[in-house]
């Protein structure tokens, strides 16, 4: 019981008058579970398909991100944050369910089921912010199985995984099947607009700035800037209300159709633009990993890839991040001018990465650090500034450090833990022995000491990397005999996680 709480009970309450007794309880209800009332606000600043190298600040030159960086410069940034990985071509569902769930891959992907028969939704992260006195808001993506508009107190703008193009999932993969699979037709002549492209400089067929397209565009006015202003109005009602606030900031973007005004454009001429060093024409094992023509993510480009297709690519997905980044500006500056930043954690990170074009590669569905490695910063009242943590952590333990923030004793079935004393300098060791990966029942992957298996079962294939010199794992050392005992270290490493988090999957090494 709080201190209030044994303030009432040793009072005799009949001879307390009425007016001290309503403000007893108001105190009472300010303190839920122990948290004070003088507890900080918390902004949660989500981006869709925003690999870790999509920031200036994080070392990307070409990319234009001032308010990103503003974030950076003015918090700790985590250098390697990951994504656990999925269970199917949606990465973002099972990021997004291990997130608010608190639970790891699998045991998060049978807890959805308690959702979707309308069960256990008192268990999520917005209930328990809630739980912990805060009025909660969100807006933009959501693509959880549990309601949004049950979760939060208010919900505005909930958005699918992505806006809505010209694939329809059930039509393609009937045509991949009886056209496509008997050699009756060839993969890049059922593809929509908007896949499949460019073909060359005269390929003209989608053009991102054109309204007509639908998309982000669908509306009227691009969904970005609709979750703009739906958090400035947020913040505008926050300053008369007397209970900490938590606001779930979603962006869609970069998720494809990457579509942003002309402007932003023209910010990346293509000559300007350069190609990833790990760049293919084709990855070698792409059928075997689950990353085939039919996979929607990687029909966007031709095959084989070419250089003129991946930049045109990699410019469009530059140009909505920084449409992305001028929002976040004015929210930042909203929260400034309201007086409510010096009492606000803001945390900034992406549900998972995004290959456009290394490997061979333009989707998620993978485990190179391009696609399940992501921007991760903190920074709040006594976060240090300017400051990189190189621990190993989860872009999911975000949820613990919120509820760390609140002062909310964490429930047991939260696997992740909180940032928050890595962020301070109070803790330096990770929490994690190795972080651990996987993609359906295609791949699966284990990172310790800056090393990193890779193994593909159906492929019967297994890739070593230092990541210490060779970030962009390009250099496959399993096969090298000087590495032969730490390929099988990390193999006995990844078993042993595999029991932790309840992976079915057998595997071996090969």
């Amino acid at each position: 019981m709080n201190n209030y709480g044994k303030t009432i009970e040793n009072f005799n309450v009949i001879c307390i008058p009425v007016w001290l007794l309503m403000v007893l309880c108001a105190c009472q209800r300010q303190q839920t579970n122990g948290v004070s009332a003088e507890k900080p606000n918390i902004v949660f600043v989500f981006t869709d398909d925003q690999t870790y190298t999509a920031l200036h600040a994080l070392g990307n030159e070409e990319i234009i991100t001032p308010n990103m960086d503003r974030l950076a410069m003015q918090g700790t940034s985590f250098t390697n944050t990951y994504n656990m990985g999925a269970w199917s071509g949606a990465v973002c569902v099972a990021s997004r369910t291990m997130m608010i769930s608190g639970r790891s891959i699998w045991r998060a992907k049978e807890f959805r089921q308690n959702w979707i028969q309308g069960d256990s939704l008192q268990a999520t992260w917005p209930q328990l912010m809630w739980e912990a006195g805060y009025d909660t808001y969100m807006t933009g993506k959501w693509h959880v199985a549990a309601p949004a508009d049950q979760l939060f107190n208010t919900a505005r703008h909930i958005r699918p995984g992505m806006p809505k193009d010209q694939w329809d999932h059930k039509t393609m993969k009937r045509k991949f099947q009886t056209e496509v699979a008997v050699g009756k037709t060839r993969p890049e002549e059922i593809m929509p607009v908007g896949y499949n492209r460019p073909q060359g400089p005269d390929d003209h067929s989608w053009d991102p700035t054109d309204p007509g397209f639908g998309g982000f565009w669908e509306g009227g006015r691009h969904w970005s800037e609709v979750l703009k202003e739906d958090a400035l109005a947020f913040i505008e009602a926050a300053g008369s209300k007397d209970n900490p606030f938590f606001m779930y900031l979603a962006f869609n973007a970069p998720h494809d159709p990457r579509q942003a005004p002309q402007e932003f454009l023209d910010m990346y001429p293509l000559e300007n633009i350069s190609l990833p060093e790990s760049w293919l024409a084709e990855h070698p094992y792409r059928e075997q990993i689950g990353n085939r023509p039919g996979l929607r993510d990687e029909a966007l480009a031709p095959f084989p890839r070419t250089e003129y297709a991946t930049k045109v690519h990699i410019k469009e997905y530059y140009a909505i991040i920084t449409h992305l980044d001028q929002q976040l500006g004015e929210i930042l500056d909203a929260l400034e001018t309201s007086g409510q930043l010096e009492n606000t954690y803001i945390f900034f990170t992406s549900d998972h990465g995004l290959a456009i074009g290394r490997h061979g590669l333009m989707g998620k569905q993978n485990l190179y650090d391009h696609s399940v490695r992501v921007p991760m910063i903190v920074l709040g009242p006594d976060i240090p500034e300017n400051r990189k943590v190189e621990a190993d952590v989860y872009l999911q333990d975000v949820m613990a450090s919120c509820l760390d923030l609140a002062g909310f004793e964490r429930p047991a079935y939260v696997e992740f833990n909180s940032l928050i004393d890595l962020a301070k300098g109070i803790r330096n060791e990770g929490y994690y022995r190795a972080i651990y990966g996987a993609y359906t029942d295609l791949q699966r992957s284990v990172r310790k000491d800056s090393f990193k298996l890779i193994v593909y079962p159906k492929a019967k294939r297994s890739l070593l990397f230092d990541l210490g010199s060779d970030p962009e794992e390009m250099s496959d050392l399993s096969d090298d005999p000087n590495y032969q005992d730490r390929k099988e270290e990390l193999f006995d490493v990844l078993i042993t996680l595999q029991k932790q988090y309840d992976d079915p999957l057998e595997l071996k090494l090969y």
